[in-house]
């Protein structure tokens, strides 16, 4: 059995930096057309803009922000077919500043399976192997309900957001603690887990997952959906325990990360977001926050490995002592392709 289906990671997910012009704004080089793209001034405090194809261009949510989706047609404008079109909002396209946009490809938007499901989604996009999946559903507010989410796999996160009204955006990670159908962390605040049935304690299935009444996962007006799994060679949802350290703990992921999200889960720690492009090289990957509209920082708190990342700061976002943290990681390259070669660190 190969090693990995996957040997060109960039077909699938790709961090792209571009400066901002302050007019209509085309950028290239992305691979591939985005189903999901989120944007984050570098230079200033600006929210994060979040849009994808299922609720189409010019729509977008702040994951730093409980607020409601906003339609701004001077936001990202189209979804092209090697990257995508900002306009002259300002938090996407300020000029002279500095960028960073990263993407995800998805593409199936017909076939889901609803087997056993009480609601199915109104649109989607869904790849079975980059394991991505994007949903737009209207909830019933039935206690109970399962919602399909296209995965054809077990979600290992799966983030919801609410679109008509503010509400918080719900999230599920599958190492989030030990029963982790029974918790929930929050995207847009440096929140640790909490316990509460949002999921109805029930783990997701390969074809759906379940709610409760909670307004951000099952109110009655629009709701999108963002599902991963992990794919050997090319993503991974896992998580690791600080040691307080500079030197600190390697986590093993099996591929040269090109994005990692990291989120400590017993007490309160912002979101930490890094790329292999910002600024690409190790040990300088200065961070950006989910949660926070901040600037880009320039505290160095990761090394990327041909086979992981490195906590180098004992910093208590990513690696106090005892304290526990879950990742998200996209590939650059696997470790080992599937012929079996290694890939290089750089």
């Amino acid at each position: 059995m190969a090693y990995t289906a996957i040997d060109d990671a960039g077909i699938f997910f790709n961090t792209k930096l571009y400066t901002g012009t302050g007019a209509s704004n085309a950028q290239t080089g992305v691979g591939f057309q985005p189903d999901f793209t989120w944007i984050k001034n570098r230079d200033a405090t600006d929210f994060h803009v979040l849009t994808d194809a299922v609720r189409g261009a010019t729509k977008y949510i702040m994951s730093d922000a409980a607020d409601a989706e906003t339609t701004n047609a001077e936001s990202l404008k189209t979804f092209d077919s090697d990257g995508f079109t900002v306009g002259t909002m300002n938090e996407v396209n300020t000029s002279t500043e500095a960028f960073v946009a990263w993407n995800w490809k998805a593409g199936t938007t017909s076939g889901i399976d609803t087997t056993g499901v009480d609601i199915t989604p109104s649109a989607y996009s869904f790849n079975t192997t980059s394991g991505i999946s994007i949903i737009k559903y209207t909830g019933s507010g039935v206690d109970g309900a399962k919602i399909a989410h296209g995965l054809g796999a077990v979600p290992h996160m799966m983030i919801i957001k609410r679109l008509e009204s503010s509400n918080y955006w719900a999230v599920y990670h599958h190492k989030s603690n030990a029963t982790p159908e029974d918790h929930y962390l929050v995207l847009d605040t440096n929140a640790a887990v909490g316990n509460a049935p949002i999921w109805k304690d029930t783990v997701p299935t390969s074809v759906y997952y379940t709610v409760d009444t909670s307004t951000s996962v099952n109110a009655t007006d629009t709701i999108v959906g963002y599902f991963f799994t992990s794919i050997q060679g090319f993503s991974k949802f896992g998580s690791y325990t600080g040691n307080g350290n500079a030197d600190g703990p390697f986590v093993y992921t099996g591929f040269r990360p090109a994005f990692v999200m990291i989120k400590k889960t017993n007490s309160t720690g912002n979101w930490c977001t890094y790329d292999n492009k910002r600024l690409g090289y190790n040990s300088n990957n200065n961070e950006l926050y989910p949660d926070l509209t901040n600037a880009e920082g320039g505290v160095t708190y990761v090394n990327i490995l041909s086979n992981g990342f490195k906590l180098i700061s004992s910093t208590s976002a990513t690696n106090n002592s005892g304290d526990t943290y879950v990742y998200m990681a996209f590939a650059h390259s696997p470790f080992v392709n599937s012929e079996g070669v290694p890939t290089n660190a750089r």
